[in-house]
C-alpha cells in the first residue's frame, strides 16, 4: 500500500512537472515573437526528436515497431497531433494570452471522450456526455465568440484541442497494441520535424540571439514535457493522475502575467473554472467508477471460487 502511494505521489509530482514545462514552452513560443510559424513548429520537435532517438539507441529494442498494424496508427497519431501543434502554436501567437491557448488545448480529454467512441468503439456514460457539454461551455466563455477576424485564433486553439485529442486516443490505441511510449514520442518528433523542416527553409527568418534562445528553450521544453509526462503515467494509471495536468492553466496564467504583462478577461476566468470543474468532476466519477467495477469484479472472484 505504502508503495502504491509513493508511485502516485511521484506520478503526481511528474504530471505537475510536465504541466509546468508545457506552460513554459508556450510562454517561449509567444517571447520569440513574429517568426514563422513552421521555424516555431520545428524547433520544438527538433530536440525531442534528438532527445529521444538518443535514448532508443541504447534501449534493447531499439527503432522496432512493435506490430504492422501500429504503423497506420503511428502515422495517425503523429499526422494529427503535428496538425494540433501548429493550431496551437498560432492560438498562442494571437490569442492575446497563453493561459487561454492553454485552456483550449486542455479541451483534449473531453475530445478524446468522443473519439473513443468511433475509433475504440467505446460507449461514453450519461455523466461522461454531461462533463463534455459542460467543458465546451466554458470553452465558449473563453473563445467569447464574436463575429470577426479576433475568433479565428480562439477557434484554431478550440481545434488544437480536438487535433490533440484525436491523437491521445491513437496513443490509447498504440497502447492496447504494445506499443512502447517512447517509439510513439520518437516517431511523432521526427516525423513533424521533417515536414516541418522544408517549410522552415522555404521562409525562414533570421533570428536574433534572444529568439534563437528562445526557440531552443520551447524546444527543450516540449521535450522535458514529454518525457516528464510519459514518467508520470509509468508511476500511475491516468485515471488518477490526469486531472493535475490542467495546472498547466494557472502555470501559464502566472507566467504571462509576470514576463507578458497578459491578464486574461474575466470571461476567460469563469471559462477556466468550469472546464477545470469539468475535468474534476469526470476524474472523481471516474475513480468511483474503477472502485465500483473492482469491487464488483473481487466479489464475482470471490463467490465464483466459493461455489467451485
Amino acid at each position: 500500500m505504502k508503495k502504491e502511494i509513493g508511485k502516485k505521489i511521484f506520478g503526481i509530482l511528474f504530471i505537475l512537472g510536465a504541466a509546468l514545462m508545457f506552460a513554459l514552452m508556450n510562454l517561449f513560443v509567444n517571447a520569440a515573437g513574429d517568426l514563422p510559424l513552421m521555424q516555431k513548429v520545428f524547433f520544438r520537435n527538433f530536440f525531442a526528436t534528438i532527445i529521444v532517438f538518443f535514448f532508443l539507441l541504447f534501449t534493447k529494442e531499439k527503432f522496432r515497431i512493435h506490430d504492422k498494424s501500429c504503423i497506420l496508427w503511428l502515422f495517425l497519431r503523429a499526422g494529427i497531433g503535428f496538425l494540433g501543434i501548429i493550431l496551437n502554436f498560432y492560438a498562442i501567437d494571437h490569442i492575446g494570452s497563453i493561459s487561454d491557448a492553454s485552456i483550449l488545448n486542455k479541451l483534449s480529454p473531453f475530445f478524446a471522450i468522443l473519439f473513443s467512441v468511433f475509433l475504440l468503439k467505446e460507449k461514453p456514460t450519461i455523466p461522461e456526455i454531461i462533463f463534455v457539454l459542460v467543458a465546451f461551455a466554458g470553452a465558449m466563455l473563453v473563445v467569447n465568440p464574436r463575429f470577426d477576424m479576433e475568433i479565428i485564433p480562439a477557434l484554431c486553439g478550440f481545434l488544437g484541442g480536438a487535433c490533440a485529442g484525436f491523437a491521445y486516443t491513437c496513443v490509447r490505441v498504440l497502447g492496447n497494441k504494445g506499443e512502447r511510449n517512447y517509439m510513439i514520442i520518437f516517431f511523432f518528433s521526427a516525423f513533424s520535424t521533417f515536414v516541418s523542416l522544408p517549410f522552415m527553409i522555404a521562409f525562414y527568418q533570421p533570428m536574433t540571439g534572444l529568439q534563437w534562445l528562445y526557440l531552443v528553450l520551447a524546444g527543450l521544453s516540449a521535450a522535458g514535457g514529454q518525457f516528464c509526462i510519459t514518467a508520470a503515467y509509468k508511476q500511475a494509471p491516468a485515471k488518477e493522475i490526469a486531472v493535475f495536468d490542467y495546472a498547466q492553466v494557472l502555470f501559464a496564467a502566472l507566467l504571462g502575467f509576470l514576463f507578458l504583462d497578459q491578464i486574461p478577461k474575466t470571461l476567460s476566468f469563469i471559462g477556466y473554472a468550469v472546464i477545470i470543474g469539468a475535468a474534476i468532476a469526470n476524474f472523481i466519477y471516474r475513480l468511483e467508477k474503477s472502485k465500483r467495477e473492482t469491487k464488483k469484479h473481487s466479489i464475482s472472484q470471490k463467490n465464483h471460487s466459493e461455489s467451485g
